[in-house]
């Protein structure tokens, strides 16, 4: 890896805006195939997560640093780098813009930014974050006062929303509230707390297979859930919560001692003001190839991509496989033949030792790899998610090679 300053004549045979899981990805299995040297990733930050496994640390099973690495450690050798923001992309000419107005040109464009989050659209939130029972297990500054939270819960009334769609990793939201109930229940504590799951979407899952025993899960355990409720302020000083019913537009206020929030989500604002987005914000590829329905040197997936699937790392390990296939045929002045079938994955732990592996493609389609029921809580599938997944991700995944 080499990091490089941007010079207005600079041109690549690829340029991969995002260093994030699909970024490296892609970069990973290019490098088989082209000059290092004429790959470029534009990406900004120096930290690289796995943030799969902020659900434990949120549950107090892991420590946060172990799922941080140095973005400079993970990008492939000989592939270029470049620490800067994208602000403009301008399909046409077949060149980027970067945040000190270089430009950069390319052969082909792989568009993988990830996604935003919108803290700022929830009246409130940015001011109340990581204090007063107000946490997050989204964002790695304040995973960890989940924990602290869980602590010190000896009563009180525990609430965790879902924001509407699409977020990255969907199941995340109910993932740290069944930790978290399994927590209080051992502690002996169970009795004198309330747990509320509040969900913008109408349902706790959207696939049957898996939606019917977590509906059974919360009637078991005594959650009380409500759908199609938006959380739109937080009091922090009065420990309130207001909701909106998004069929009624009724408000509904309610007073938490514990607050697990998941921000609104949506494509970064450099592609929305853009040309390579749909009327929703997201790169408008076709779902399959993950080439874009108008350029077609254009190519995106992961988190920012309009594919119509979960937005999960799994989808991701799927996904930069097809998009290396359809580059390289792309070059060769062939046919597309890479096809991703929208799967996805999503393990759900739903307590401190047990998951529900969904694996699904699109249309809900059941895409499970073991022989067994995988809609069933099992000590098998999260030793999976805690030992397993991770290691695939840095060692396998990331290079490349899953």
């Amino acid at each position: 890896m080499q990091s490089v300053k941007a010079k207005l004549d600079e041109s690549f045979s690829v340029v991969i805006i995002g260093g994030g899981s699909a970024g490296i990805s892609v970069a990973s299995r290019l490098v088989r195939y082209l000059d290092p040297r004429k790959i470029l990733i534009v990406e900004p930050s120096e930290k690289h997560y796995y943030q799969p496994m902020w659900t434990l640390v949120g549950a107090g099973q892991v420590r946060k640093e172990t799922t941080e690495r140095d973005e400079s450690r993970l990008i492939p050798s000989g592939v270029q780098w470049m620490k800067k923001f994208v602000t403009e992309i301008h399909p046409e000419e077949n060149f980027v813009t970067l945040e000190d107005g270089s430009q950069v040109r390319y052969q082909f464009l792989v568009v993988c930014p990830g996604i935003q989050q919108d803290w700022n659209k929830i009246q409130g939130l940015e001011k109340s974050l990581g204090r007063g029972g107000v946490c997050s297990n989204y964002d790695y500054k304040y995973v960890d006062y989940t924990w602290k939270v869980l602590q010190s819960t000896m009563k009180g009334r525990l609430v965790f929303m879902v924001p509407p769609m699409p977020i990255k990793c969907p199941g995340a939201p109910q993932k740290i509230m069944w930790l978290a109930e399994d927590y209080l229940r051992e502690k002996g504590v169970r009795k004198s707390c309330e747990i509320h799951f509040v969900s913008a979407p109408e349902t706790i899952f959207g696939v049957p297979r898996y939606r019917e025993p977590l509906e059974r899960l919360l009637r078991e355990r005594g959650v009380h859930a409500a759908f199609g409720k938006n959380l739109v302020g937080i009091d922090g000083e009065k420990k309130i919560a207001e909701f909106v019913d998004l069929k009624s537009g009724e408000k509904m206020a309610m007073n938490y001692d514990m607050l697990h929030v998941v921000p609104p989500m949506s494509a970064p604002d450099f592609l929305k003001k853009g040309p390579l987005v749909n009327q929703a914000g997201w790169v408008d590829v076709d779902k399959n190839t993950l080439q874009h329905v108008k350029y077609p040197n254009v190519f995106s997936l992961g988190d920012a991509s309009s594919a119509p699937c979960s937005k999960t790392g799994a989808a991701i390990r799927k996904q930069a496989p097809v998009v290396v296939e359809n580059l390289m045929s792309m070059m060769k002045s062939e046919g597309l033949r890479g096809v991703y079938d929208g799967y996805a994955s999503c393990p759900l732990v739903t307590r401190k030792n047990r998951c529900i592996l969904a694996e699904f493609g699109y249309d809900g389609k059941i895409m499970e790899t073991f022989p067994f029921a995988q809609n069933k809580e099992r000590w098998s599938m999260y030793l999976l998610k805690r030992h397993v997944l991770p290691r695939m991700y840095w060692d396998f995944m990331l290079k490349g090679k899953g």
